[in-house]
């Protein structure tokens, strides 16, 4: 009998998926999302990813962009940028299912090179196109290589490998090969974006970050908003915010506690962004995301 991925997925989900829906893989990178309601906005920084919708529905949106896309259709963001999100259809009959896989620059650097005759593409960090035959097939794949767990650390590599390709060789391809010019700003910037995950919480001059990038401090401002849509410093604020908001509905810490966590001296500058941002107080904010995680279990 011929399994479709959305069966498999759908199964590897369910016995797999946390509490947030999220059913985290062996190999890195890969991982499937699940959703039985509608779900609130969630705000995140992207990093860049492919997201293959299978059932259900969602929509993204970037600054003033809004992006719908559904069962059948792939969600690319080519570089590490602030989005909201929102699954729109889902249902208890009909979960919200997406599997997801994270870029890996190095595999696309190398690829690229081997690719070299095709083109690029430049423009939006966020694309929705229809999902590639051989890009699904690839898919299904390493959705049955999951069930054999002995084999994941042997040829999980390769097959993650062959996805890159099918995706470097479709659709979303050309925009995805610009990730893979070698010394480019996106992988320049990329190099300081993994210093402003990693530290975040930190002070972080932007004298050592375009350092990091090999920039000038004015040219890496100037590229860094090019690729990410914000400045570093607002960067920075976002990634402290979203990590301040799980502290306090995952981890129940108190509003305060998550402001100095994540690096604030001041509470009241942090309720103030917090509610800039999220619409809310702190306190108000995670109440309210607490009881859509109630009515969703």
């Amino acid at each position: 009998m011929t399994e479709t991925l959305l069966n498999v997925a759908s199964r590897y989900a369910e016995a797999f998926a946390d509490p947030a829906g999220f059913a985290r893989s062996p190999m890195g990178g890969l991982m499937i999302v699940r959703s039985t309601a509608p779900s609130g906005l969630v705000h995140a920084i992207s990093k860049p990813m492919a997201c293959l919708v299978l059932q259900g529905s969602k929509q993204v949106a970037m600054g003033s962009d809004l992006f719908a896309f559904g069962a059948g259709d792939s969600l690319l963001i080519t570089a590490d940028v602030p989005i909201v999100s929102q699954i729109t259809r889902a249902s208890t009959d009909a979960p919200y299912l997406s599997l997801v896989v994270e870029l890996d620059l190095a595999v696309i650097a190398e690829l690229t090179l081997q690719m070299a005759a095709l083109t690029v593409a430049e423009g939006a960090a966020v694309r929705i196109e229809p999902t590639d035959g051989e890009v699904a097939d690839a898919a299904l794949r390493l959705m049955h290589l999951l069930e054999r767990p002995a084999a994941v650390p042997v040829l999980g590599p390769q097959m993650l490998r062959e996805m890159h390709y099918w995706l470097l060789a479709g659709r979303h391809g050309p925009a995805i090969r610009r990730l893979g010019w070698q010394d480019s700003h996106a992988q320049r910037i990329a190099g300081a974006v993994a210093v402003l995950r990693a530290e975040f919480a930190r002070p972080l001059p932007v004298e050592r970050l375009a350092a990091i990038a090999g920039m000038s401090p004015s040219s890496f401002h100037q590229y860094f908003r090019a690729v990410t849509s914000l400045s570093p410093l607002q960067f920075q604020k976002q990634l402290r915010l979203i990590e301040a908001r799980r502290l306090m509905a995952a981890e129940g810490l108190s509003a305060s506690s998550a402001a100095f966590a994540v690096g604030y001296e001041s509470v009241p500058q942090f309720t103030r962004e917090y509610g800039r941002m999220f619409g809310l107080p702190p306190a108000k904010d995670t109440e309210a995301t607490r009881g859509r995680a109630v009515a969703a279990a």
